[in-house]
């Protein structure tokens, strides 16, 4: 048999208007603070997820953010160019060249899996969020309308002082430094370089022409002669 429930408290009439009006007690002592929009803009944080900026020249067409978006708003269309070998009997390579890239802001669920997704750093969030458009159509930004966006992405935040360096950095910088030290050999074995080639330009004399020269009697001897 089922246990019977325990005894419940008598309500008393008018408690949920007592506790609706307390709250509103409360909040009329407090200031209020009005934003005037859109004479005042907002301060959105940096990480606010408004509109999606595309830097195309590190987009190299793998399609991946178009197969991840859970709402298929992504378009991409691309060819296939052939890039000659760089040395002679290189072989030549094929690259995918970007033709359209377009973002339907009206299918859009701002989720962020594309930017998450993306290897190569093309896709970034911007706070901006006046794009509203009368006509749907138009929410679908084509790659100009998205680069446009790129130019009010906010600058990234500073690394913990603490933190170790990225991999790139370190690898970057010591490709920097490698090259600046070539440099300064190159330089400092330019001097010697030049002494050795001027002493090449001069011409060598063998032992025997000075003595030679010392004892041919001259012109103007042989004609008093």
């Amino acid at each position: 048999m089922a246990e019977p429930l325990p005894p419940t408290r008598p309500r008393i009439p008018g408690s949920g208007l007592a506790k609706g009006l307390a709250v509103t007690l409360r909040t009329m002592t407090r200031k209020t603070v009005t934003e005037q929009y859109p004479d005042a803009q907002p301060e959105l944080p940096p990480r606010t997820r408004g509109v999606i900026g595309l830097f195309e020249e590190n987009c190299t067409v793998c399609m991946l953010c178009a197969r991840e978006c859970p709402d298929w708003c992504i378009y991409i269309d691309s060819h296939k160019e052939t890039v000659p070998a760089a040395t002679p009997g290189g072989r030549d390579r094929s690259r995918n060249v970007l033709d359209r890239f377009a973002i339907d802001f009206s299918l859009c669920m701002y989720c962020g899996i594309c930017i998450e997704v993306c290897p190569f750093d093309a896709l970034f969030w911007s706070p901006e969020f006046e794009y509203s458009e009368t006509d749907i159509r138009d929410l679908t930004h084509e790659r100009d309308k998205l680069r446009e966006w790129m130019w009010t992405v906010p600058a990234p935040p500073a690394l913990d002082p603490g933190a170790e360096e990225p991999k790139e950095l370190a690898a970057a910088r010591k490709t920097a430094d490698k090259l600046a030290a070539q440099q300064e050999a190159d330089r400092a074995t330019e001097p010697h370089a030049d002494e050795q080639a001027r002493a090449a330009e001069q011409p060598t004399r063998p032992a025997g022409d000075s003595k030679q020269q010392t004892d041919q009697p001259r012109p103007e001897q042989e004609g008093r002669e």
